[in-house]
């Protein structure tokens, strides 16, 4: 029978693969700086939490617009809104919690008392507004979109006919001059089921601000402009003139507007201006639609097209409106543009989807809806739908907010705490460090790296979820941190017992090295394993602070799994072929004779068979070793 293959080691090989994980975590982490060395510490930053740093804790209370107690779903949805507003990219460490039936805390680190309750006390009220004036926005340099739609082709809009399915509506990219035709898409139509043609009555002029009348001599607009600015009041024409656009900016032009508090922007019955998150102007009409007329919005995929879109049902008290409306905006305006969105027509065509005063998109009506169901498309991803789906939800909300306590967290105080905390962690390093050293001796050194090495991971995750992900690190996130410690120690623990029990069973070092790994490899797998589930359903199930502990714990735990793999063991593999480990120096924590090993002689005995001479008397031979000794 052919003897078993014998795997051979390549330590080299993981080595390299650890090398080559670290080189990309820290090219993720320049990014476009690469080549830009002085911009590096730019990117090396670490995202500090509310105790570790500074920031705001609010208890707000939330009323419906009548003054009554929400319900708990509307409560419910009033913290999903709130915390996408503070939290809108992952884990930034700000936490929105209930409490009873009509109270809100918040907690956001890095925000001041008075930019915290401008983010999250502002009223969750939805408008639908027809353009009367859009500018693009100029600047020279673009920015990334938080817009709900993607970018598409121009051509999409230039070769449909009017009422088209496949007709665009177009919005300029950040970049764009202000001749541009690059644009993104979103358009409304009929929703599928929708079979009803336009009532005649629905073909009126358009509708203007009832309350303020459209000024005889508007001031003159941009020659950037596209719309009718004879629709527009003179005073809005003016904050139209004043206002300036910048790419992802929700606030600042709502202070060069003087918009001071959400009646401003949210009253229905005015016209306002606005921006939305590419830098766009528009001049918006009074509201023809609002929030709390939306009976549901779901995202889903076409069956037609192939393409996610949503799927708006009105209820019955905005049918009329909205058919009125979206008749008028088609036969007098999109027909008359002929789908060119450099044509004035074109925009008076669009309906703009207004949350707390910001454009969320525009899609152009490319038909009249007269039952109420419409869907808005725009070569939209799934998650790009997700979200405008859940704007138009969210706006549906109508909860006012009264500020009840503002307490501001010093960044005296947390950088007390951080300190704190990192001389805990230097505290706990130390001791595992003298432990190492005094009772595995020259294997201390692969520990000690094993945990230089887990240490640099960390960082460079945390760097990374910071710049990504909108990562804050908590004095909670340092406790997950400092445990990390004691998994790692305790995996190198475990091989190197293992490897130990066979050098005390008298194997020379290199297969004691392979013998001792598949003992303990599963060992540290289970230990693993074990740890990430309890990171992963502390995560789950708790609130809070805990959370952050939980996240570092699991993250820490999958790198102690790459450090063993990648690095202890093979570092322990390369050693072995040495001759201070390999020979067992009392220095090396490998020393045969200390550990109590098998005498060497005794592995290097051998028995003959017995054989019997002719008077039948039992003998055998047994072999001597280099020194003569039976």
């Amino acid at each position: 029978m052919a003897a078993p293959t014998k795997t051979v080691p390549h330590p080299g090989r993981a080595l390299a693969a650890l090398i080559a994980l670290i080189v990309i975590m820290l090219l993720a982490i320049v990014g476009g700086n690469l080549f830009s060395p002085s911009q590096w510490h730019k990117d090396f930053k670490i995202g500090l939490g509310l105790d570790l740093s500074s920031g705001t804790q609010l208890s707000m209370k939330a009323t419906t617009l009548t003054g009554g107690t929400p319900s708990q779903s509307d409560l419910n949805e009033a913290k999903a809104i709130i915390l996408s507003r503070v939290n809108a990219t992952g884990n930034t460490g700000a936490e929105v919690q209930t409490e009873g039936n009509n109270i809100i805390n918040v907690s956001v680190p890095g925000k001041t008392t008075e930019q915290t309750e401008q983010l999250v006390s502002e009223t969750a009220l939805l408008n639908f507004r027809q353009t009367l004036l859009y500018e693009p926005y100029s600047g020279t340099s673009a920015a990334p979109s938080t817009s709900p739609t993607p970018s598409a082709s121009p051509s999409a809009s230039s070769t449909a006919s009017p009422g088209a399915s496949s007709t665009t509506s177009t919005k300029p990219s950040p970049s764009a001059s202000a001749t541009s035709t690059a644009h993104t898409s979103a358009k409304i139509v009929p929703a599928a089921t929708s079979t009803a043609s336009p009532t005649p009555s629905t073909t009126a002029s358009p509708s203007a601000s009832a309350s303020s009348s459209p000024s005889p001599n508007p001031t003159s607009t941009s020659s950037t402009a596209l719309g009718n600015a004879s629709l527009v009041n003179k005073q809005t024409l003016e904050l139209f003139n004043k206002v300036q656009c910048t790419p992802n900016d929700t606030t600042k032009w709502k202070q060069e507007a003087g918009y001071t508090n959400p009646q401003d922007y949210d009253n229905p019955a005015v016209q306002i201006v606005s921006c939305d998150a590419q830098g766009n102007k528009y001049a918006l009409d009074v509201a023809k639609v609002q929030g709390q007329q939306i009976a549901t919005a779901t995202a889903q995929l076409s069956t037609t097209s192939n393409e996610w879109e949503v799927l708006l049902t009105l209820k019955s008290d905005a049918v009329g409106p909205w058919a009125t409306l979206t008749s008028n905006q088609y036969s007098k305006y999109y027909t008359a543009s002929g789908g060119n969105a450099d044509s004035n027509d074109y925009w008076l065509a669009t309906i703009a989807v207004v949350l707390d005063g910001n454009v969320v998109t525009a899609p152009v009506t490319t038909s009249a809806i007269p039952n109420g169901e419409a869907q808005i498309t725009g070569a939209f991803t799934q998650a790009e739908a997700t979200q405008l789906a859940n704007v138009l939800q969210y706006g549906s909300l109508p909860l006012t907010f009264e500020i009840l306590t503002a307490d501001t967290v010093s960044p005296s105080l947390g950088h007390a705490q951080l300190v704190g905390g990192l001389i805990a962690a230097a505290i706990g390093l130390a001791l595992v460090v003298i432990y190492s050293f005094l009772y595995y001796r020259g294997l201390g050194l692969v520990s000690v790296s094993s945990l230089v090495i887990a240490g640099t991971l960390a960082l460079l995750a945390v760097i990374l979820l910071t710049k990504y992900q909108n990562f804050a690190l908590e004095l909670s996130g340092i406790a997950g941190l400092i445990v990390a410690i004691g998994i790692t120690a305790d995996s190198f623990v475990v091989f190197f017992e293992r490897l130990r029990d066979e050098v005390r069973e008298g194997k020379q070092l290199r297969p004691a090295v392979e013998a001792g790994w598949k003992r303990a490899r599963r060992t540290i797998l289970v230990s693993d394993t074990v740890s990430f589930i309890a990171a992963v359903l502390l995560y789950c199930f708790s609130i809070g602070e805990v959370k952050g502990f939980a996240y570092t714990l699991g993250l820490t735990t999958l790198i102690d799994v790459i450090v063993v793999f990648l690095f202890t063991k093979p570092m322990v593999t390369i050693l072995a072929r040495t001759k201070f480990f390999g020979d067992g120096h009392p220095m090396s924590g490998l020393d045969p004779a200390r550990l109590g090993a098998r005498a060497p002689w005794r592995s290097s005995v051998r028995r003959t068979p017995v054989r019997r001479t002719p008077q039948g008397a039992a003998r055998s031979s047994v072999s001597r070793n280099t020194t003569g000794e039976a």
